[in-house]
């Protein structure tokens, strides 16, 4: 007869194991690729419809919310070979990246605006702080011994990132960069243009906007940085890990970390050199959906192989 720990796991197998993940993962991300590529060209002198938007948000939201459910559960378990924390880093930057994108979705359609700087954007911020002690964590608990050709392989990497964000970056904004106002000004402002605007966003939230106008350039430049610095954790990540029993995981990982880079990257060039008032969901914006995916898929992945590895030492003591 089973034990009541038997049973208990084998109930939460059928949504929880790896194989499960990477069919979610790969049809949520087979089926919002479509969605981008079918609607995410409006008819000549049209604007993208707004259940378009709607539903760029649900893909993008639905896969960092799952993938961060993954990633707590990798940190539950005191079985993963990475570290805990590793997981905890990743997991909650998944969460707060999921909530940054509900305060955007809210301030895009539900209040049809678009700040250089809002509410988000906090989130975003601490989002990638927590991705980035993650997978510092990652590579720190594994010892670099990396060969003359990975070395080489990262530091081209790190040239090649740094260039192309400097190049989409356009770092001539710092000269255009808006003075600080007072607190008093700011607040003024925001209640003379929400009583004289025709906005759908409550006074306090136009107020925040123009508070948080001055810090735009900071902010900017802070995600330039932190891409960059992405890129090469994950690059490290990459090489420390070739061909290793871990690596397929961290693949993945390393791929969700270039997927953000790019969908990071062509967001920045499309709002500092598009002609038009730029508008989001376009095609490549599906990145940020192949990121979280490739997040969660990297987490099952190292939790099978984890909890397999130690169910296989046991059962050679036995």
């Amino acid at each position: 007869m089973s034990t009541t720990s038997e049973k208990s796991s084998s109930a939460t197998k059928p949504f929880f194991s790896a194989q499960n993940i990477v069919i979610i993962g790969l049809t949520w991300g087979v089926v919002a690729l479509l969605f981008f590529l079918l609607f995410s060209v409006p008819l000549p002198g049209e604007e993208l419809p707004e259940w378009y938007s709607i539903g760029t948000y649900v893909f993008e939201l639905g896969a960092y919310l799952l993938a961060s459910i993954v990633c707590f559960k990798n940190w539950q378990s005191p079985q993963m070979v990475s570290g805990r924390n590793v997981w905890i880093g990743i997991g909650l930057g998944l969460l707060f990246y999921f909530i940054g994108g509900v305060l955007f979705g809210c301030w895009e359609v539900l209040w049809e605006l678009d700040p250089d700087v809002s509410m988000a954007d906090i989130f975003y911020i601490i989002s990638y702080i927590f991705f980035g002690w993650g997978m510092t964590l990652a590579v720190t608990s594994k010892r670099l011994n990396l060969e003359v050709w990975q070395w080489v392989v990262l530091v081209i990497v790190a040239l090649a990132g740094i260039a192309f964000a400097i190049l989409v970056a356009n770092p001539f904004d710092i000269f255009s960069s808006p003075d600080a106002k007072t607190l008093a000004e700011i607040i003024d402002v925001g209640e003379e243009i929400g009583e004289a605007s025709d906005s759908l966003a409550p006074p306090w939230v136009i107020t925040l906007d123009k508070y948080l106008e001055p810090y735009a350039y900071g902010v900017n430049l802070f995600y330039i940085i932190a891409d960059v610095f992405l890129l090469i954790i994950a690059t490290a990540l990459l090489l420390a890990f070739w061909g290793g029993r871990f690596s397929q995981s961290w693949r993945m990982i390393a791929a969700a970390t270039f997927s953000l880079y790019i969908a990071d990257m062509y967001f920045k060039w499309a709002d500092s050199y598009a002609q038009a008032e730029y508008e989001s969901g376009a095609l490549l914006e599906v990145f940020f959906v192949f990121t979280a995916i490739l997040f969660g898929i990297g987490a099952a992945l190292e939790y099978d192989i984890s909890t397999r590895s130690r169910q296989s030492r046991r059962s050679r003591r036995k």
